[in-house]
């Protein structure tokens, strides 16, 4: 019985870690093309059913992370990244690019409307603005605002969301309509007062403040503006404003991560699918045209479409950061 049982242990230590290897590579999907994103469920959904629309179904492995997560890895790790494919903020696709000349030229174009890197391709863009419950707007006895300036009344204290620029991408396009209209000194006084009127409402996602608005918690917000235009049309009591400061917009892009291994050719080719393939529905989604060809209704024109003056790099989003930090 001895005998039995030492062999017994003898087996399981030899096929315990065989079977715990092979769950690994399962789960980290050995053989399959990695794609990293930072992409919402609509844009993640998008690309999922353009790459199996194209037979490329179990041939990759798809991973959602935040924005600061999957950016911290994109400057830390270079082309060590697990990742073979990356969607990812552009700004930080090319301070990485900079920092590692980590990213492969793309072999394919899709002719987009503004001209970029050879070693991304915009897949989608955000644009800002602010919106309101015009149902606690009423209630509450304010006025429409016209501007961000404008949500910083006293009468507006504890009555608005905004997004958290140390966790959101949509926060930056805050601050830089903010910096841009009124400079650095009075920019963090107006600020100031936004965090102190959205109290409880600072948000740690672009998605928040549309939410909160439209559950009736706040009367206003700033966010994305196709979610607000999404949600009029739904029915909701909501109105978008483009506000007097500007339309900022941020585009978030693609990029082929340089790898020694079997799967380059592969990857290159998915990364043309979700490309060429995925605008259509991410459109329905994010509509801002970014390739030749491609049109947008009017009502998802916004009236105030502006650029930072400065070029995005992390570096400016981290002192825009500490702009907004300094401001609580």
């Amino acid at each position: 019985m001895k005998n039995v049982k030492n062999l017994l242990l003898a087996v399981l230590a030899i096929w315990i870690p065989v079977l715990l290897g092979a769950c690994s590579n399962t789960a980290s999907g050995e053989g399959q093309v990695v794609i990293q994103t930072n992409g919402d469920e609509e844009a993640v959904t998008a690309m999922e059913n353009a790459l199996k629309e194209a037979g490329y179904e179990g041939k990759y492995v798809l991973q959602s992370l935040g924005t600061s997560e999957l950016g911290g890895k994109l400057i830390a790790e270079g082309d060590q990244i697990e990742a073979d494919i990356v969607t990812m903020s552009s700004y930080f696709l090319e301070s990485a690019q900079t920092k590692h000349s980590m990213f492969n030229t793309l072999t394919f174009s899709a002719n987009p409307l503004e001209k970029t890197a050879d070693f991304y391709s915009p897949i989608l863009a955000i644009t800002g603005s602010i919106f309101v419950n015009t149902e606690v707007l009423k209630q509450k006895g304010l006025d429409m605002p016209a501007s961000i300036k404008d949500l910083t009344a006293k009468e507006y204290e504890g009555l608005i969301a905004i997004p958290n620029i140390m966790d959101s991408s949509t926060g930056w396009l805050l601050v830089q309509a903010i910096l841009s209209e009124y400079g650095e000194e009075e920019g963090k006084a107006i600020l100031k007062d936004l965090i102190k009127n959205s109290g409880p409402h600072l948000e740690s996602s672009g998605s928040g403040p549309i939410k909160k608005v439209q559950a009736g918690e706040t009367a206003a917000g700033f966010g994305l503006r196709h979610q607000a235009v999404e949600a009029k049309e739904s029915g909701a009591p909501i109105e978008f404003v483009d506000p007097a400061e500007g339309n900022f917009s941020l585009t978030e892009s693609l990029a082929v991560v340089k790898k020694d291994n079997d799967k380059k050719k592969l990857a290159m080719e998915m990364a043309e699918v979700i490309i060429k393939d995925a605008r259509e529905e991410l459109l329905k989604h994010y509509p801002v045209a970014l390739y030749e060809g491609e049109k947008v209704s009017e009502k998802n024109e916004p009236a105030h479409p502006k650029k930072f003056e400065a070029s995005l790099t992390v570096e400016l989003m981290q002192k825009h950061q500490d702009i907004f930090n300094s401001s609580k």
